[in-house]
């Protein structure tokens, strides 16, 4: 499991431009970061490690002090389900729901940059707007305008995210992927979040975004000199794309093609048979498989 590898303190300073010195001062002053230690004392880090690593780096971009960053990640990850306090969460998703409701797009941008002021994209992701695009698709069959709604939030969605993605792209330097959405496929703000958290994690997505083709997918890829393929399918994908068009694109690439989203989950065999790999739905999870995927292809060739 990627989870369980271990790396040596030099080589996470390498993955995450923070030297050892400060990685010690982390664990020593702030409670951040609790490395196994070896019988002989040597610190080894996973790569659940690396990533609240960047996370911690990400609040400091934001200008919260690294003295507070344990403070804000617990209550990022403070529990959240039935008998939970719930933190701001529902705050921010009640009034964000308001504001869309309203179509109010200047009240849903303060809202929206209020709770990334304090709090890292991931977990605003995770625990806003992932609940409110539910609870909009829960809405579009019960209420007049709740399909204008949800279009509404995917479009401020989209220049939001793509704003962020192109901002950062600049600094990337990891191995290079063709993101896009399955053929049929025109809901690409779960790609767009998909290739933010790539981005976080050092990848370079080249984004394609709705609807397709994947011989295009291929030609992208040939073109850019990638590293493999992510499409992003959270509707069923139209007949035979499974089954001839994915197996066609798989045996015509020399690298690795993912499938995630919703029909990863609901198609696993036919994704697998096809000999794609699914990344499931759950954003850092996915992320982590791709990159751990590319990275030992990289190491082995």
């Amino acid at each position: 499991m990627p989870n369980r590898e271990q790396f040596p303190i030099r080589t996470v300073a390498a993955l995450t431009g923070v030297s050892t010195v400060t990685l010690r001062a982390w664990e020593r002053r702030y409670d951040l970061l609790r490395p196994v230690r070896t019988p002989s004392g040597h610190r080894l880090y996973t790569h659940v490690h690396v990533e609240e690593i960047r996370r911690v780096l990400a609040l400091v971009e934001r200008g919260i002090p690294v003295s507070r960053a344990r403070q804000v990640l617990d209550a990022e990850t403070a529990p959240t389900g039935p008998g939970a306090s719930g933190g701001p969460w529902r705050g921010y998703q009640d009034r964000m729901a308001a504001a869309i409701a309203g179509f109010d797009e200047h009240t849903l941008d303060d809202v929206y940059d209020e709770a990334l002021s304090l709090h890292s994209i991931e977990s605003v992701t995770r625990q806003v707007v992932f609940p409110l695009l539910e609870r909009l698709g829960e809405r579009w069959q019960k209420f007049d305008g709740a399909i204008a709604e949800e279009h509404f939030f995917a479009t401020y969605l989209r220049s939001k995210l793509g704003a962020r993605l192109q901002h950062r792209m600049r600094y990337a330097t990891g191995a290079r992927f063709i993101a896009a959405c399955a053929p049929c496929e025109q809901h690409e703000v779960g790609l767009l979040l998909f290739a933010l958290e790539a981005r976080n994690a050092g990848l370079r997505p080249v984004l394609l975004g709705a609807d397709t083709p994947l011989a295009d997918m291929a030609l992208a890829l040939r073109r850019s000199g990638g590293d493999g393929i992510v499409i992003s399918s959270s509707v069923g994908p139209y007949e035979g794309v499974l089954e001839r068009d994915l197996p066609e694109l798989v045996a015509s690439v020399a690298v690795p093609v993912f499938v995630g989203g919703a029909t990863s989950v609901r198609h696993r065999h036919a994704v697998t048979a096809a000999g794609a790999i699914p990344l499931g739905t759950d954003l850092e999870e996915g992320v982590r498989l791709l990159a751990t995927t590319l990275f030992a292809r990289e190491h082995a060739t």
